[in-house]
């Protein structure tokens, strides 16, 4: 609001929210900041927040200003949503407020899609708004690339859709689309918006080309070759007995059993003698014991990369059942 805002900014603004059939965009200098910040201005001590368990940190995150109430439901849980939308509806026949859910379109650590078919279902019975997190899922799921909830044909009962720059635009910043009025409320009351500086230029103009990539052929001849390069390694991984748990989307979490060390030395070990990189995720993020590595398959991946991954991750599972792992001293975390 007080610089960096151009008619590049309300080009982007204008095409992110015709992309989304909504009447109005927003573009944010930062995706985390931006959620945590749109949260915070969207409701108020009056209204109560219903959320998936498993939504992003940087929704708890916006939560955690809210000083209203609110009630999480068990992951992708309709009954239990329902149960608690009951709650809530108690508590803003008292208060006059607004209930709130919210959900990821995608859950960037198991793959698995929000239930938002399940969700929107439930308006026709409870009154409510539905905020989507779609960063892993915008550019890459629906028939165009619009999000989740093209996916599952619910466009028009997402009242404020979100997505980052930060996967399938490889960038810096994110957008919400919405109603003109929630916009150009939100474009005044969000602290991180007001209070900082506009999306670079040079990150702006970046993403008005992706967004045009996206939209166009060459968007589409990308989407499919993405799909190939995924259901390849995640068919691969699955027939060799790789657990990757239920993932429908390209996010292929590589699910292990082992101890912190183990964790270390694994990850020094295929990201330096197999070149292969992949986020490592281990308590307190999830049970001890357990070990997550995070595969991004992306469409410049080739059918060869795929082959070569499945075949290393064989490798290391064996290296990891027989202690390989535990027996080596510590790795250089400088190396990793």
């Amino acid at each position: 609001m007080l610089s960096g805002h151009t008619k590049y900014h309300e080009e982007f603004e204008r095409q992110a929210a015709e992309f989304e059939k909504k009447e109005a965009a927003y573009l944010f200098n930062f995706g985390y900041q931006g959620m945590v910040s749109m949260v915070d201005a969207l409701v108020d001590r009056n209204d109560v927040i219903v959320y998936d368990a498993e939504c992003h940190a940087c929704m708890l995150d916006g939560m955690r200003l809210h000083i209203g109430k609110r009630f999480p439901f068990a992951h992708n849980d309709m009954e239990n949503l329902e149960k608690k939308l009951i709650n809530a509806k108690k508590v803003t026949d008292v208060t006059g407020g607004g209930i709130l859910v919210m959900t990821e379109g995608v859950f960037g650590m198991s793959g698995q899609l929000g239930n938002l078919k399940g969700i929107t279902d439930l308006k026709d019975k409870y009154n409510f708004r539905l905020l989507i997190d779609d960063a892993h899922g915008f550019g890459d799921m629906g028939a165009t690339g619009a999000g989740t909830s093209e996916h599952f044909g619910v466009m028009d009962k997402v009242d404020v859709y979100f997505a980052t720059f930060a996967k399938s635009m490889a960038g810096i910043g994110a957008f919400v689309a919405t109603d003109k009025k929630i916009v150009d409320y939100l474009r005044f009351n969000m602290r991180s918006q007001v209070y900082a500086k506009s999306l670079p230029m040079p990150m702006t103009i970046g993403a008005l080309k992706r967004l045009e990539i996206i939209r166009s052929a060459k968007g589409d001849e990308l989407r499919k070759k993405l799909w190939t390069v995924v259901h390849a390694l995640q068919d691969g991984l699955r027939a060799d007995g790789i657990e990757i748990g239920s993932t429908q989307a390209p996010v292929t979490p590589v699910v292990l059993n082992g101890t912190e060390k183990a964790a270390v030395n694994l990850t020094h070990d295929i990201r330096k003698n197999y070149n292969i990189f992949c986020s490592i995720v281990i308590y307190p993020v999830v049970p001890k014991g357990t070990i997550i590595l995070r595969l991004i398959p992306t469409a410049i991946h080739t059918l060869e990369n795929v082959e070569y991954t499945v075949n290393a991750f064989k490798e290391i599972k064996k290296k990891l059942a027989s202690g390989y792992y535990d027996e080596q001293p510590f790795a250089n975390l400088d190396e990793i």
